[in-house]
């Protein structure tokens, strides 16, 4: 049976509407939910705050319908980044960023959608869908993204809300399809109220219209949200991996050439200043150093009958006239 998240659940000063959205989220069947902080670095005086303990919500966690285990609460951070120097709080490895289970980036220009694609340590790129799209998508950062394990966020809450942005979040969602092909894409809530929160099979249909097959819709509320959590998991705790390569073994026909003949496969020979190796790589001598005289090229027996007639003929005395 799949396990259904909810990863955009909108966190705000009343905690008596949060407690309502999380057993919401627990009665419609969801396993796993996110209270969501959002930070707008364009606004004054906005800082990261320390995630909601789950202690302040519950004593006791709700049972998710149709299980007999509670609902999971994470923690996730939603940076919206309107210029370069706010990605620079992803990259400093103290930040508060790093306290938050699942942490998100909502770009509002091309050229930081690429950034977030290639380059920051994020686990969710959220997809604008209340307004058009000020850019279009482009194959190369949305692959580079999926190969990453980056997740693309849709949310349908403002579609409930308001006729317009049902349609900005249609046409957004299509665009979007046409470039990953369904691969990667996770559809959230972002409630506010528990009214607006509908149940994992509703949303799954809501993934058609998307332009979702009916596997990737499921996905994109189960095993797709598992996948974004775990790389949550891996960016918190893991700073590097070791990559041992086995060493390859000497080939059966070289081992069974005699000693003899690997001496003769490996001699290299030196004549004229130029030495030879079984590679075919030339190598000159060093400056000032003369071929060795006892090294020379083997000779055919052509070649030693030649040079045994020449030596004869030195050695026959000439006829005197």
């Amino acid at each position: 049976m799949a396990v259904f998240a909810d990863l955009d659940l909108r966190a705000g000063s009343d905690l008596k509407v949060l407690r309502g959205l999380v057993e919401t989220a627990a009665h419609l069947g969801y396993s796993v939910v996110a209270i969501n902080h959002i930070v707008d670095f364009k606004e004054k005086k906005q800082e990261i705050e320390k995630p909601v303990a789950v202690s302040e919500l519950f004593t006791t966690l709700p049972i998710v319908q149709g299980k007999s285990r509670p609902i999971k609460i994470l923690t996730r951070l939603t940076i919206i980044v309107s210029d370069p120097s706010h990605c620079n709080v992803l990259r400093a490895t103290s930040s508060r960023a790093r306290l938050y289970d699942v942490v998100a980036v909502f770009p509002k220009t091309e050229k930081l959608f690429h950034i977030a694609c290639t380059h920051l340590d994020v686990d969710l790129v959220c997809i604008t869908v209340t307004e058009k799209l000020p850019f279009y998508f482009k194959r190369p950062p949305i692959n580079v993204a999926i190969d990453r394990g980056l997740a693309f966020e849709l949310v349908y809450s403002p579609a409930i809300k308001d006729s317009t942005m049902r349609r900005y979040t249609i046409s957004n969602a299509l665009n979007l399809m046409q470039i990953c092909k369904g691969k990667n894409v996770i559809i959230s809530s972002a409630a506010e109220r528990p009214l607006e929160i509908r149940g994992p099979y509703d949303v799954a249909n809501l993934g058609l219209l998307f332009g979702l097959s009916e596997s990737d819709a499921k996905a994109a509320v189960s095993t797709n949200c598992r996948a974004a959590l775990l790389h949550g998991e891996t960016r918190k705790t893991a700073f590097g991996i070791i990559s041992t390569v086995k060493k390859p073994r000497p080939s059966e026909d070289e081992d069974c050439l005699p000693a003899s003949k690997k001496a003769k496969w490996s001699h290299s020979v030196t004549q004229a200043g130029v030495q030879w190796h079984n590679l075919g790589s030339l190598q000159p001598l060093p400056l000032g150093l003369k071929p060795s005289s006892h090294l020379s090229l083997p000779r055919t027996r052509i070649q030693e009958r030649q040079l045994w007639i020449s030596r004869q003929r030195d050695h026959t005395p000439k006829n005197r006239l």
